[in-house]
């Protein structure tokens, strides 16, 4: 088990809505990588490493005059995330279709079931990037496709993939937490397709997939888009996210550049999810 250290910022806000969604979406730009929604507004989660002094001199809702937040923080081991997540994590459900929740919540009547147990690893549903990623892989048909779920965090959307019929399925990702959790994950859902690697986009040397998932961040999508549309299978599809509505001039010239297309975008309180195609 990694035992990396991570500190932890406790926001209230005041209105809740739609300080909560702006300040989720300020927070994820500036670095932090796990978010729980709370009745008072919102925990987030930054690798010690990845912390500075002025880390939030650029999170502009804290200076505005129309919400009031306030915050506190201090610094947890992953091994304590268990307690804070249960006491946070609610279950969703996307399009009336897909439910993701946790071991102890009640089973939901749904076409499709995720249970994880999310842990630090990014990937529970609630943000909005893996929640339109949910939206595209259940709008697509992934029978007997080919996937790579790249950035792949808790695992979510290469179990939704298996479920909806994909294999074989490779799930990767560079944090060793995310690797861990991804493998309890996937056995956790009894998928037979999927496996975990731990590592980045020099792991794909060689390899060719019909669909690729990548749900990462816009620097490095924009540094490993040639990379994965070596990897695309022809009539293949690359859906991406982890970027804000303004960043889709410059994914998508990038895109273009490797004969990509762009075939579907969805947006949800400016971030977007984009369906490419070769």
């Amino acid at each position: 088990m990694s035992d990396n250290i991570y500190l932890g910022y406790y926001f209230k806000a005041e209105p809740l809505q739609p300080a909560t969604e702006i300040l989720i979406a300020e927070l994820g730009y500036a670095g932090f990588e796990s978010f729980v929604e709370t009745e008072e507004g919102v925990t987030a989660y930054i690798q010690k490493e990845e912390w500075k002094e002025d880390i939030l001199s650029n999170i502009q809702i804290l200076n505005s005059t129309e919400f009031k937040i306030t915050y506190t923080f201090d610094q947890i081991k992953q091994t304590n995330w268990n307690e804070e997540w249960e006491k946070n994590f609610n279950p969703i459900v996307v399009d009336n279709a897909c439910a993701v929740r946790a071991p102890f919540h009640d089973k939901f009547d749904t076409q499709y079931e995720i249970v994880i147990e999310p842990k630090m690893s990014f990937g529970t549903g609630h943000h909005e990037t893996t929640h339109m990623m949910i939206q595209h892989i259940l709008q697509n048909n992934f029978e007997g496709k080919s996937v790579l779920d790249m950035g792949c965090g808790t695992a979510v959307l290469a179990i939704l993939a298996e479920m909806k019929g994909a294999k074989p399925i490779d799930a990767i990702d560079i944090d060793n937490w995310c690797y861990l959790n991804s493998v309890e994950n996937a056995e956790r859902n009894n998928c037979k397709h999927i496996s975990v690697y731990e590592g980045e986009a020099s792991l794909l040397e060689g390899k060719k997939y019909d669909t690729i998932i990548a749900n990462i961040n816009r620097n490095i999508l924009l540094n490993d888009i040639g990379t994965y549309a070596k990897c695309l299978n022809t009539d293949g599809s690359l859906f991406l996210s982890g970027f804000y509505q303004e960043d889709i001039p410059l994914i998508e010239k990038e895109c273009n550049t490797h004969d990509l297309t762009l075939k579907n975008t969805l947006k949800r309180n400016n971030w977007v999810a984009l369906q490419f195609e070769n």
